[in-house]
């Protein structure tokens, strides 16, 4: 199996393509198994969270069967039957900051309430790592937009609701996009990277406390701080 490292914005969609041409192209047979997410990040060379972004869109298009605790395997497909993800039509719209950030409220709340009741042991490692990782970018002066994504990402895969993550993996680009953007106004701010920093701090506290309620608060108020801070640039 022949798979050529990844460089591209839109990784997660170059992975998916790249997997499903060698479906199409009978390299990948139905009942075959995909190498480990750490194999498969390290052949592509990128993060192993855009390959869990991969697979999972790969999973909703009906291309593969996730076994847990058995691995990743290639599904009977017709591949000129399916549609195209929803991510890919997302691409093709100029949505702005302001309109992801309300997309971003009605989501992302509630999964955070349901990541704070469901989340297992997986995602609440993602989670700080994550934070960890921006508290390093904090250090160094970075914009931390990377795992800021896959903080967020993390938090939608402890919902264990496969649509809500669907509907996460398809908006990811435009909200990597975006954060970039976001971030580097905010950051423009005395004190707004460590604000930022300790408010996903205190959200992850809340989930791991299985606080729901607190959680969804939490990401609420995070949400909205940003939309305020954004806002006074227009």
């Amino acid at each position: 199996m022949k798979l050529k490292p990844v460089k591209t914005k839109r990784i997660y969609e170059e992975i998916v393509e790249q997997i499903r041409m060698l479906i199409s192209e009978g390299q990948l047979k139905a009942g075959d198994r995909l190498p480990s997410e750490r194999d498969l990040a390290e052949r592509l060379q990128v993060s192993r969270a855009s390959v869990r972004e991969a697979l999972s869109a790969l999973e909703m298009m009906g291309l593969l069967e996730i076994r847990s605790g058995e691995g990743t395997y290639i599904k009977q497909v017709n591949i000129d039957s399916l549609v195209a993800p929803l991510a890919w039509v997302l691409s093709m719209e100029k949505d702005t900051v302001l309109e992801l950030l309300e997309v971003r409220k009605i989501l992302e709340t509630q999964a955070a309430m349901l990541a704070a009741v469901r989340a297992e042991a997986e995602e609440l490692n993602d989670m700080r790592e994550a934070l960890e990782e921006m508290k390093m970018d904090l250090k160094t002066g970075r914009l931390g937009d990377t795992p800021d994504l896959n903080f967020h990402y993390a938090i939608a895969r402890g919902t264990k609701n496969k649509i809500l993550i669907r509907l996460m993996n398809a908006i990811s680009d435009t909200m990597h996009q975006t954060l970039k953007t976001s971030r580097a106004k905010l950051y423009e701010s005395e004190g707004i990277p460590e604000r930022l920093y300790h408010e996903h701090a205190e959200i992850y506290q809340a989930i791991e406390a299985r606080s729901p309620q607190e959680a969804c608060k939490l990401m609420l108020a995070h949400l909205s701080g940003v939309e305020e801070e954004y806002l006074k640039d227009f």
